[in-house]
C-alpha cells in the first residue's frame, strides 16, 4: 500500500550553509496526523540512530545503513513537538515532528528523538529556517 511513496534521497545543494547538527534517534513516519499508523517508506521503515542536519535549505536525516535522505525546506510543511508515535511515548513534547510533502497529495510526519538537545531546541532551529523561508503555514 505504500510502494508509491518515496523519500527524497539526496543532498543538500552545494551552497547550502550547515547551521545546527544533532545526534538523534529515528522512530518513525507516518500518515500525516495520524501518529499510530506507520508508512513502509523505503529507509525510513525502521527505528534507526541518526544525525540531524539543519542546512540554510531543508534537513538533512542520515540514518544508520541508508542514503542520506534530504528534505528541502519547500517539501517541509510544518514542523512541532510530540509526544506519542507508534509504540514510543516519551515525556510531553519529546519528539520532533517533522511534516512534510511526499507528493503534491501527501504530507507524512516524521518523528525524531534529539539527544544532545531538547525538542523544543531543535524543533525552534527548523521551525526559524521555515519562517526565513516564508514556507511556513
Amino acid at each position: 500500500r505504500d510502494s508509491g511513496l518515496a523519500a527524497p534521497v539526496g543532498e543538500a545543494p552545494a551552497d547550502a550553509a550547515t547551521l545546527f547538527t544533532h545526534e538523534a534517534l529515528y522512530v518513525a513516519t507516518t500518515r500525516h496526523g495520524e501518529p499510530l499508523e506507520r508508512l513502509a517508506i523505503r529507509g525510513l521503515g525502521f527505528r534507526s540512530r541518526a544525525d540531524l542536519t539543519v542546512t540554510s535549505a531543508g534537513v538533512a536525516l542520515d540514518l544508520t545503513g541508508q542514503p542520506r535522505f534530504f528534505l528541502p525546506t519547500e517539501r517541509i510543511v510544518e514542523v512541532a513537538q510530540a509526544t506519542v508515535a507508534i509504540d514510543r511515548v516519551v515525556e510531553r513534547d519529546g519528539l520532533v515532528r517533522i511534516s512534510w510533502r511526499v507528493d503534491a497529495e501527501t504530507v507524512v510526519d516524521s518523528y525524531i528523538r534529539p539527544q544532545d538537545a531538547s525538542a523544543r531546541v531543535v524543533s525552534d532551529e527548523i521551525g526559524a529556517l521555515l519562517t526565513l523561508t516564508g514556507t511556513d503555514e
